[in-house]
């Protein structure tokens, strides 16, 4: 009689850890079917290919946050880790456009050198409205709503008294407020990223926030640092976590960069990583010997 139960007991175990693996599966195909209606960019099916991780983040309005994670090979000393985020304006149609071009390269040639954890969509309530919103579907600029240094203005002081109070970066009352921006404190607590980078557009430029000499240029894309804003993820990045942070800022909101362009900026992203990277991967060496 006992068995039977526990016999029992674990078949339905099984039952709803299957239907929460079909669930989730689900949740993500109907997210690529709407990312693929929405941008002409992203097929459907080059999403869906893509095989990305079970969510375990969602938006305010419950759209999974799409990871997708490339681990270094086992027998690497030391892998530089990389967390990429593409999309946290949903107005911004070419920062997740592009992201989801490099995801695709990844797919096809990663080497294992390096550890890659990709957010491509931050905010998918912004991109998937009627017509798209940099701000999330509470209205709040999720690049305002990282906490500050101490040294610095609040988020929402900065918005009231700097920015005219515009809507487009309205901070939310209390940093940290949106399940997205949880999501990206988190990964970065878990990673432990060796850099951030984060796609934006459209000013057409590199921005960078660290202490490490950054690159000079990304493809067509030359270095100008704008400096950070209180709630930034630059400044959240940069200011309380230590941790460089990379803004490609491509030139058009709404329209992709050419292939070569997309191509160039990969090629000089990687090999800036390589290079600032290399002397770490030495003393690791020297460390194990």
């Amino acid at each position: 009689m006992f068995r039977s139960r526990l016999s029992a007991i674990t078949f339905i175990i099984l039952c709803l850890s299957a239907n929460s693996v079909a669930a989730d599966s689900d949740s993500v195909d109907e997210l690529c079917k709407k990312i693929g209606k929405k941008l002409s960019s992203v097929s459907v099916s080059e999403c869906l290919k893509l095989n990305f991780n079970k969510p375990r983040f969602y938006s305010v309005n419950g759209l999974p946050l799409l990871e997708k994670h490339y681990f270094a090979n086992s027998s690497k000393v030391y892998a530089p880790k990389i967390l990429f985020i593409g999309g946290i304006h949903g107005d911004e149609y070419s920062s997740v456009s592009v992201t989801f071009k490099w995801l695709k390269t990844l797919d096809r040639y990663h080497s294992g050198s390096y550890d890659w954890h990709f957010l491509p969509l931050a905010n998918p309530d912004g991109l998937l409205k009627k017509k798209s919103t940099r701000v999330n579907a509470r209205d709040i600029d999720l690049n305002r709503n990282f906490q500050t240094g101490s040294q610095l203005l609040t988020a929402i002081d900065h918005w009231q008294h700097k920015t005219k109070q515009r809507p487009r970066y309205y901070p939310g009352l209390n940093p940290l407020s949106e399940p997205e921006s949880q999501a990206i404190q988190q990964l970065i607590a878990q990673i432990k990223p060796t850099v951030i980078v984060s796609v934006h557009a459209p000013h057409g430029i590199l921005d960078f926030d660290g202490q490490v000499q950054p690159p000079s240029r990304l493809g067509p894309l030359r270095l100008r640092q704008l400096g950070t804003y209180p709630g930034s993820l630059g400044n959240y990045g940069y200011n309380i976590k230590d941790i460089p942070v990379m803004t490609i800022e491509l030139e058009h909101a709404g329209i992709m960069p050419k292939p070569a362009q997309i191509s160039a900026m990969w090629m000089d992203l990687v090999r800036w990583i390589k290079i600032k990277t290399k002397s770490k991967e030495i003393v690791a060496l020297i460390e194990q010997q």
